[in-house]
């Protein structure tokens, strides 16, 4: 039988007919292929990722968030919150060398892409596939008009998805506007930290001038930003910021945008000085404080805002000098935090500093921290104990006593036997502090904290009667207020007016206020005026003692060493100071009478000539600074200096165990 595929002529089979394709031709097929391919990825890939794009056109519109500034009791600008925009700027209006900073350390081949950039892209993917298993952020190799986009259109989500949209939505811009259009864009809406939205709000918020005068080094600053705004701030991270304004310059040489002699120029100008009102970084805790409390009284803001506080700006200036310099001496004893607040007379609150250093630690120990307040709770005892009939010329013993199971000790182990409710409130004696609490009632003695401004729970265990309580610094101001200001009430406050940027009032303290109550009756406010002067004058805090003014106040330390107050006032002005640690572990034995009152010291001399300062009202005439008010308390002195060197230590009440963990201050209820 005949073979069906024989061979044809010349043996060949079938296929020997089909011409062979020479390497041009192979090259076209196969790029035609490629082609075909590529496009139909193209389509696939816009069909599947611009389902969801974000609407384009209002890309023009700005949504901004309401600035709010604040203002001290002077008028003077403590700080701008909120978002801060300014007039669009024309890339033609700016020294040339600006917009070459952005795209020399952003995008140095911005003008020859069409929107992305395939090296950068590829590079970013490689470093994900190699840096990205244990998670965190993706790189991008975003172009300006990838940013651009991103900015405009799409969430900062780095994802997969997000990256592809930011893609097509950068062909769009390219498609549609001018490298100059997008580049200008670009400086008009990209985000500089500290609110400012734009270039010219940058430079306005950062430089106080016109993003117009600019200056090289200062535009070299801004494009630093870029790679993050808040880790490159010239005001949180000034190092940080200069160094990625080198490397700035150093790209803007190497793509030929200035010369190194330009450069060196700008390093030869000297250090860029950042607008005061940033740099200063003033009241920073006691703006995070206002700002809920005014979207609490006016909700949340549709126009910008202006709040007229009690703060005064010298005074905090102060405050917050004392408190550094006073952790910073006694760092060696294991201070690591302080807080301070002062009140006026009618609450105002003057001076707000909630820890040493906002830029470290944003946490405000003022007001939301609760501590143990030690024997300056022991006021409140001595006052419920006047109110009942008792003076400061009492007779007590001092020895030991034992209430239920408890039984207090005196710091230097050591009993005074017969002495007056006064040597016992000045020289902050446990046993008769806790033996009067428990002969007046500690729920007396919690009601009338609660009367005088203590506003968080006080447990009723007799350790109360040393101050196992947990309170807040402003707290404490606030419930010392009375003593100094003829013994009215005085709710700690910050806000006096709050206005639109138009003129138009929302929010006037004054106005429905109605009458302050009377808190401290007679004679135990008088009582409690001449006791509290003797703790500054021959007791516990006389560090705290500034000569030429009428004083009073009183020490704490708690269980431990782990919380130190001084709690002092003159004639219509308290202030509260706090030290310790934010773990709750133990300083150094250090007491009230040390660090607390040192940092009291500092910043009330320079206080005081500030304030218009009258003797205490509602007690006698102060007694001389320098001279106890009795023989023994003159004995008691010299036996203090014998063995302690000084009146600031007193004993720390006896530890209270928690059930659980205690919470970190970032854990801790407000």
């Amino acid at each position: 039988m005949a073979n069906a595929q024989s061979p044809g002529p010349g043996g060949r089979g079938p296929d020997a007919s089909r011409p062979k394709r020479s390497p041009l031709q192979s090259f076209i097929y196969w790029a035609l292929v490629g082609g075909v391919w590529l496009l139909i990825f193209c389509v696939a890939f816009f069909a599947v990722f611009s389902v969801d794009l974000p609407d384009t056109s209002k890309l023009y519109d700005v949504k901004r968030q309401p600035s709010i500034s604040y203002l001290d009791r002077s008028g003077g600008l403590v700080a701008v919150r909120g978002s801060q925009y300014a007039p669009p700027v024309d890339l033609d209006k700016l020294p040339p060398y600006v917009p070459k900073a952005f795209v020399a350390i952003e995008d140095r081949w911005f003008y020859w892409h069409f929107g992305f950039n395939p090296w950068g892209i590829a590079r970013s993917q490689l470093y994900n596939v190699t840096h990205h298993g244990g998670g965190g952020p993706l790189r991008g190799g975003s172009t300006i008009t990838q940013q651009l986009a991103r900015a405009l259109f799409l969430t900062p989500n780095q994802t997969y998805r997000r990256k592809a949209q930011e893609l097509i939505l950068a062909i769009w811009l390219e498609a549609r506007f001018s490298k100059k259009q997008i580049l200008e864009l670009y400086l008009n809406r990209e985000y500089f930290g500290a609110g400012a939205y734009g270039i010219e709000a940058a430079s306005q918020r950062y430089f106080n001038k016109p993003a117009a005068q600019l200056t090289l080094s200062e535009s070299a600053l801004l494009a630093g930003m870029m790679k993050g705004p808040s880790r490159y701030s010239p005001v949180a991270a000034s190092d940080r910021a200069a160094r990625r304004a080198t490397i700035v310059l150093d790209e803007m040489v190497r793509i030929h945008a200035i010369t190194p002699a330009e450069r060196d120029q700008a390093f030869a100008a000297g250090p860029i000085r950042v607008n005061p009102v940033l740099a200063n970084q003033r009241a920073q805790y006691f703006t995070d404080w206002v700002d809920d409390q005014v979207r609490q009284l006016v909700g949340q803001p549709t126009e910008d805002l202006v709040v007229e506080t009690t703060l005064d700006l010298p005074l905090q200036a102060s405050a917050e000098q004392a408190v550094q310099t006073g952790v910073a001496a006694a760092l060696a004893q294991g201070v690591k935090q302080a807080a301070l607040i002062s009140l006026d007379g009618e609450g105002r609150v003057r001076a707000y500093v909630g820890g040493v250093s906002y830029l470290q630690s944003q946490y405000d120990r003022a007001s939301q921290a609760r501590r143990q307040a030690g024997s300056s709770w022991k006021p409140f005892v001595y006052l419920t104990a006047m109110e009942t009939g008792r003076t400061p010329d009492t007779p007590v013993v001092d020895e030991p006593v034992t209430i239920g199971n408890w039984t207090p000790r005196n710091y230097t182990g050591r009993y005074l036997g017969p002495i007056t409710l006064e040597i016992g409130l000045k020289e902050s004696i446990n046993t008769v502090a806790a033996r009067l609490a428990n002969e007046v009632g500690t729920s007396n003695v919690a009601a009338t904290a609660h009367r005088l401004g203590i506003g968080s729970p006080i447990q009723l265990d007799p350790s109360m009667a040393l101050g196992a309580v947990e309170v807040s610094p402003l707290e404490m101001a606030q419930a010392y207020a009375p003593f100094s200001n003829g013994g009215v009430f005085a709710k700690g406050y910050a806000i006096e007016r709050i206005r639109t940027a138009s003129g138009q009032m929302l929010y006037d303290h004054g106005v429905g206020g109605g009458q302050r109550r009377a808190v401290i009756g007679q004679p135990a406010l008088s009582y409690m005026i001449r006791m509290m002067r003797q703790v500054i004058v021959s007791g516990t805090g006389t560090r705290a003692n500034v000569k030429g003014y009428d004083l009073a106040g009183k020490t704490g330390t708690t269980s431990d060493y782990r919380d130190a107050w001084f709690i002092g006032y003159t004639g219509g002005f308290v202030t509260a100071v706090w030290v310790g640690k934010d773990d709750n572990t133990s300083m150094k034995k250090v007491t009230g009478g040390g660090a607390p009152a040192g940092i009291w010291h500092a910043y009330m001399t320079q206080a005081l000539p500030r304030l218009a300062v009258q003797p205490i009202p509602g007690g006698d005439a102060p007694p001389r600074p320098d001279q106890p008010t009795d023989a023994i308390g003159a004995i008691i002195n010299g036996v203090n200096d014998l063995l302690h060197g000084d009146h600031e230590a007193e004993a720390p009440p006896p530890r209270i165990v928690v059930p659980g963990p205690r919470p970190s201050p970032d854990e801790a209820p407000h």
